[in-house]
């Protein structure tokens, strides 16, 4: 027979320790505080709906599990401070060449991004034709294509 579970706050009276302290031991005492917050707000939401009252301490250590994970997750996620910013050149591909990238912007579409993937970034052919959803092959050829053009169509 299914235990009925008891109401929430004797709940939590009688498990908060063991939560708090797994939290601790897995994100840290810094992050504890909110990963045991976000763990009974869980299980608050689900708490009307449980019929089975015999494990609620491994219920709600799971949920805590699930917490610490999605924090772990987070962190991984999140920026790290730095002591110094990198330094940034103020590198612009149009610099002195405005003609050529003009000449550039008028090539069809997918010349002009290859032209722009092999020039401005120094992409090899086959990462080309990897964002570009297409073959290496068919990136070395609108690249190929693309200069040809702008051979025809820009003189200096």
């Amino acid at each position: 027979m299914r235990d009925k579970p008891p109401p929430f706050q004797t709940f939590l009276d009688a498990h908060r320790s063991a939560v708090f302290a797994f939290l601790v031991a897995t994100v840290g005492r810094g992050e504890a505080d909110d990963c045991f917050q976000e763990t009974l707000v869980a299980a608050l939401r689900a708490y009307p709906r449980l019929t089975d009252g015999r494990n609620l301490r491994g219920w709600v250590l799971k949920i805590a599990q699930r917490k610490a994970i999605d924090h772990h997750r987070a962190r991984a996620r999140r920026a790290l401070p730095t002591e110094r910013l990198p330094e940034v050149t103020s590198h612009n591909a149009f610099d002195g060449h405005a003609e050529i990238w003009e000449t550039v912007g008028a090539l069809p579409t997918k010349q002009r991004v290859a032209v722009a993937h092999r020039f401005v970034a120094g992409l090899p052919y086959r990462e080309i034709g990897e964002l570009m959803g297409s073959s290496e092959a068919a990136a070395r050829r609108n690249v190929h294509d693309g200069l040809k053009r702008m051979r025809k169509e820009w003189t200096p």
